[in-house]
């Protein structure tokens, strides 16, 4: 009925590799942001980004994603020295504190090298190496792993470009493309992993067509990441509501990924997810049975 999974071991500084494949691993998101669209500055206090990363950890993540620049479609650019002023002493604590992977969510080659040698294993890029085309050096001498996000354009343009004629195919040969551009650049493939990057540069009917096909990226023969958290495109179907209410049509998104092959999900509500993951890998695991 599911597609088999495909086990992956991605190697880590810092941390033991990750071994992806046999059940779904949860990244937590840690925004250290004034503006974030999820949780409005929730955690830009340094001593509460602290405890929200330990507490995700304690609910149950594997991976907690750190960002200091809010991503959202019509965001401004943070200048970098901001960035590594929010994010650098979150990663350092954390990264002593809890034995989970730490992963930097930026597109700045500057930062992601500061993150790393604080204790970041993993580089999560928006841009897919777009934006920064150094950050894939910097993946490269570190031994990060990286994540490629799929988007077209910066923040301020990408709904000009959400124009697909088969969004799942385009989808899949522009995050083909990343990959190439990340190998150039000397990462090994076993430190790559791809996301389809749900809302950038995709109305709600392009994040949908992509999660009903998430398994069609395993043809890049990476593990996949789906970030479908608290994202716009559920409001086509919940309505308007605050990104906090959207909770429930964010456990439908997740189980729907776990079930077409994520090896990935990153999300906001860490405890209430990890359960959503369970049962939706016990179907998986029920359907080979």
């Amino acid at each position: 009925m599911f597609h088999p999974r495909v086990s992956f071991t991605i190697p880590l500084p810092h941390r033991p590799a990750l071994q992806l494949g046999a059940r779904t691993f949860v990244m937590g998101i840690l925004n250290v942001t004034p503006d974030s669209f999820a949780d409005g500055g929730r955690h830009f206090d340094f001593d509460r980004a602290v405890a929200a990363g330990l507490r995700m950890v304690a609910e149950g993540a594997d991976i907690i994603d750190i960002g200091g620049e809010s991503t959202r479609p019509g965001a401004d650019p943070l200048p970098e020295d901001e960035e590594l002023r929010r994010v650098l002493p979150v990663v350092e604590r954390l990264a002593v504190e809890t034995d989970a992977p730490i992963s930097i969510d930026t597109y700045k080659a500057n930062v992601a090298r500061a993150a790393v040698a604080r204790g970041a294993a993993i580089i999560n890029d928006v841009s897919g190496l777009q934006y920064e085309p150094a950050l894939g050096a910097v993946a490269a001498e570190t031994g990060a792993a990286l994540i490629l996000m799929h988007t077209r354009g910066r923040s301020r343009e990408m709904y000009e470009r959400a124009v697909y004629g088969d969004v799942v195919r385009e989808v899949t040969a522009e995050l083909g493309s990343a990959i190439e551009r990340a190998r150039a650049a000397g990462v090994s493939r076993d430190r790559i992993v791809i996301d389809p990057g749900f809302g950038f540069a995709k109305r709600a009917e392009h994040s949908y067509g992509v999660l009903a096909h998430l398994d069609a990226l395993a043809a890049l023969d990476c593990p996949i990441l789906s970030g479908p958290s608290r994202k716009s495109f559920l409001k086509t179907v919940l309505g308007e509501r605050e990104p906090d209410q959207r909770e429930w049509g964010t456990a439908a998104a997740v189980t729907a990924s776990v079930l077409l092959g994520a090896h990935i999900v990153r999300v906001h509500g860490v405890g209430a997810m990890v359960d959503v993951v369970r049962v939706a890998d016990r179907i998986r695991a029920a359907a080979r049975e």
